[in-house]
């Protein structure tokens, strides 16, 4: 087989469909979301109407990202989440609410979402988010994510002693490395922030991992807005 013909081999096989659950209880909704998808080449492998077929319909296909309204009968969307992560598997969840209510929102990463976008958000918007999202990236619309690292940091706050949290042998740059990264901006991103190459963030980030005994993105994230890292160094 020549090199190009394995290149294009390779590229094929790289080029699995994104697999998404659209559970929302608006059907024109939930078909419009679901045709975009599709029609953006993801596998839309189920959708659901209600909060207990969106968790049996997440379990039994496990996607790689479940699209979930928070407003469902049955179960709310924060019910449905914390039941999937209780399951261990490995999808992804992103929240597509109307809401932009904080009480909304922090409910909703609380019970283990990775993600949070209204449902004004654009439809190009929408598609790279729910990319990032079967990435391990966490996502938000702009506005939301320093709202929600304010309330973490303000919640978390209160259970700090007052030297601040304890961050195991993390050095300056890790530690603004890791805050960057607590709001959702990819490495090329904050390489481009920081003046430094994307593979540099990308070796930062590995050893912030090994440090912390961490396994991903969302790990990551959960720990700065517990530790309300958001405040060092400022």
């Amino acid at each position: 087989m020549t090199g190009l013909a394995q290149a294009t081999l390779e590229g094929i096989v790289d080029e699995t469909p994104v697999s998404v659950v659209v559970a929302d209880d608006h059907p024109m909704w939930r078909d419009a979301v679901a045709r975009d998808l599709t029609e953006a080449g993801f596998n839309v492998v189920a959708t659901a109407d209600d909060g207990h077929s969106a968790v049996s319909r997440t379990l039994a296909t496990r996607p790689d990202v479940l699209v979930l309204d928070l407003n469902l009968p049955g179960l709310r969307g924060a019910q449905v989440c914390a039941a999937i992560i209780e399951a261990q598997i490995a999808t992804k969840v992103l929240i597509l609410s109307a809401s932009a209510e904080q009480r909304d929102v922090l409910e909703a990463l609380q019970a283990g979402a990775t993600g949070y976008l209204v449902k004004s958000t654009d439809r190009e918007e929408f598609l790279d988010a729910v990319r990032a999202t079967a990435r391990g990236r966490a996502v938000f619309t702009p506005g939301l994510a320093g709202l929600v690292l304010g309330e973490f940091r303000r919640l978390a706050s209160k259970s700090l002693c007052k030297h601040g949290p304890e961050v195991p042998e993390l050095s300056a740059r890790e530690i603004e490395v890791l805050k960057l990264v607590a709001t959702g901006m990819s490495y090329k991103q904050i390489g481009a922030h920081l003046f430094i190459s994307h593979r540099t963030v990308q070796n930062h980030v590995q050893n912030i991992f090994n440090k912390l005994q961490l396994h991903n993105r969302i790990e990551l994230v959960r720990f700065v807005i517990a530790k309300g890292m958001d405040t060092l160094g400022h």
